[in-house]
């Protein structure tokens, strides 16, 4: 079993690092907000942090999933962080949804200081961290992926290598393009099939059976129909990730117009003040009209 730290304990750090614990490793955790981190230690008898470098001291890896670029910086070259303390040779996995330009500098960093950097952003949401059947997409050097990916399968389900630093932040974008605009279309066919007068639950139940069928039709069409958002992966979120999207895109001559617009969706309602929203709260702005 070999001796890790986790950074960032938040609705998805919280079930990975537990995955961690229960699967027999040392885990020491870190968490901005302390109170998580006790709460974490007592529930699962494990060691807490007061900074990231302490968590870092001996781990083997060092896992990090926090907000964005700014967070994931912070806690690896900021003061205090996991870059000073670890040992040479250890690894940081960073699960944390952030640009490529960030995990492309943090393994230029670890190079420096004969460390190594993985970029590895998620998929699965809560739901799938709760279960430990995340989708993890790595960048980096890919034999040093093969000895973080034992480890990653605690809580990971498909974990694929996609190249060198910033290929995992670059999947997660295209994941993220591909969400949003199934959540776009699947917004605008409930509103349309309401307004027609159809039975929409028996609709989906129909539709669900042919092309038209998706993850988020089987787990977001019938609370979508029942107005229901206080769950899930929140608009402030997901109109983070699309900005780093369109940025990136800006870099390398993509056109994404429908991303673009739906960016601006979830600008709208997150002034609206549902920026805790789950994502497919899309539909919200179809239903004003």
């Amino acid at each position: 079993m070999a001796k890790l730290a986790f950074l960032g304990l938040g609705v998805m750090g919280f079930p990975m690092a537990r995955h961690l614990v229960e699967t027999g490793h040392d885990v020491t955790v870190y968490n901005r907000t302390s109170a998580k981190a006790k709460k974490f230690a007592a529930e699962f008898k494990s060691q807490m942090a007061d900074s990231p470098g302490e968590a870092a001291i001996g781990a083997d890896i060092v896992f990090a999933c926090v907000g964005d670029d700014p967070d994931i910086k912070q806690i690896t070259i900021g003061e205090r962080g996991a870059f000073a303390a670890m040992k040479p040779n250890s690894i940081l996995v960073d699960h944390t949804t952030a640009s490529a330009k960030v995990a492309r500098e943090l393994a230029d960093a670890a190079n420096e200081k004969n460390l190594y950097f993985i970029d590895a952003p998620v998929s699965g949401g809560q739901l799938g961290a709760e279960n430990g059947k995340l989708t993890i997409m790595c960048g980096g050097q890919k034999e040093i992926f093969e000895k973080a990916q034992p480890i990653m399968a605690c809580y990971g389900a498909k974990i694929t290598w996609m190249g060198p630093a910033g290929s995992g932040q670059l999947t997660k974008m295209v994941n993220q393009i591909c969400i949003a605009g199934l959540l776009q279309g699947l917004s605008e066919a409930l509103n349309f099939g309401q307004k027609a007068g159809l039975e929409m639950e028996r609709a989906l139940d129909v539709i669900a059976g042919g092309a038209a069928q998706s993850w988020q039709m089987e787990n977001r069409g019938t609370t979508m129909l029942a107005n229901e958002f206080d769950f899930g992966f929140a608009v402030d979120w997901m109109r983070k990730d699309l900005n780093i999207c369109i940025e990136e895109a800006a870099k390398n001559g993509a056109e994404l117009p429908i991303t673009a617009i739906i960016s601006q969706l979830y600008g709208r309602l997150s002034n609206q003040g549902f920026g805790r929203n789950d994502t497919s709260s899309l539909i919200r702005l179809l239903k004003e009209r």
